[in-house]
């Protein structure tokens, strides 16, 4: 990270499970990748995503996602983290801008503080309605 922030590039990081990946993600990735001109995802690993989203999740391993996740022309960089927050991993990238859905206030974004002590810029994005991968899941379950 260092050498881009050398060569004048704006970080923006952004985290999540994306689980099974659809229009809405790929949305929020493009936008999240168009506030800077270098794109970081933090991925939750398969035990972390387990952890939040219950039973049978994730449906894809970590490294099948991170895979379609790097066919994605916005995304530039991906970490999976197997810590309940994505904390260190910021702390450890230092992001110019922190990008979080827009079913997060700013103000609870974890890293938003370290992020605006650091001079960064903290935003959030709003989903594209009807897209989400529990509302996939049931459809298929159905």
């Amino acid at each position: 990270m260092n050498r881009l922030r050398s060569r004048g590039k704006k970080i923006v990081f952004t985290n999540g499970c994306f689980d099974i990946l659809h229009v809405g993600h790929v949305d929020y990735l493009a936008k999240a990748r168009r506030m800077g001109d270098v794109l970081v995802v933090g991925l939750n690993s398969d035990s972390s995503v387990k952890k939040i989203k219950g039973p049978g999740r994730p449906v894809n391993r970590e490294r099948d996602r991170a895979t379609v996740l790097s066919a994605l022309s916005a995304v530039d960089y991906i970490s999976i983290f197997s810590e309940p927050t994505p904390e260190k991993l910021i702390k450890t990238v230092k992001p110019d801008v922190l990008v979080k859905g827009g079913d997060w206030d700013i103000k609870d974004i974890v890293g938003g503080d370290f992020v605006r002590a650091c001079g960064g810029k903290v935003r959030n994005i709003s989903f594209v309605k009807g897209y989400s991968t529990t509302s996939l899941i049931r459809k298929m379950e159905k």
